[in-house]
């Protein structure tokens, strides 16, 4: 069984993204969701990115690395939207990384925002909406697109529809069909790992 840290998005740790945790410890994984807002959460992501990019915003990169340190190298990263930074830039930068899982969001291997080359040996599943307008409308599909054809164990899916934060049970774009088979494809990811 897989070792995950699960980062959340930009709205917090809400229900939602701590249901999907549990879906796949209910499958035996072990799954930490640490919350990287204390507590808040918040009903937009506008009010979300207005907190994490204000005044008094907490510093998440420093927080993911505490966390991560407290934890064995060879884990599973991954992380929804905001999260996924935190999860592609450990799996890209800590050694021992066992694969990363991003959603709705990917970062460049290329260019001002990147980490560096994809580790060797490091399996990688990107998922998001074919029109998000953020994962779709922001380039996202593009740099997944490149990790894809640059990665050998690498494999983007998308799926019909403009939501964003699909796969979050708790919020309004949940999409049951599209996060039904998203949990497949994720349970089958982490039973290779």
């Amino acid at each position: 069984m897989a070792e995950v840290l699960l980062f959340h998005h930009v709205q917090g740790l809400t229900p939602g993204i701590v249901a999907f945790a549990d879906s796949l410890r209910e499958a035996g994984h072990t799954v930490h969701t640490p919350d990287l807002f204390d507590g808040r959460t918040f009903d937009s992501i506008e009010a979300g990115l207005a907190y994490a990019q204000g005044d008094g915003a907490p510093d998440v990169d420093k927080l993911a690395d505490e966390i991560a340190a407290g934890l064995p190298e060879s884990l599973v990263y991954a992380g929804f939207s905001m999260g996924e930074a935190q999860a592609q830039r450990l799996a890209q930068t800590r050694p021992g990384a066992a694969g990363a899982l991003l959603f709705e969001s990917c970062i460049p291997l290329t260019g001002d925002w990147a980490f560096g080359p994809w580790p060797e040996g490091v399996p990688v599943q990107i998922h998001g909406m074919d029109a998000d307008p953020f994962f779709a409308g922001e380039g996202d599909i593009d740099a997944a697109r490149e990790i894809v054809a640059t990665v050998p164990d690498a494999e983007l899916f998308t799926y019909p529809g403009d939501k964003h934060l699909f796969a979050d049970g708790s919020l309004a774009s949940y999409d049951p069909d599209a996060t039904a088979l998203l949990q497949k494809r994720v349970l089958e990811f982490l039973g290779r790992v």
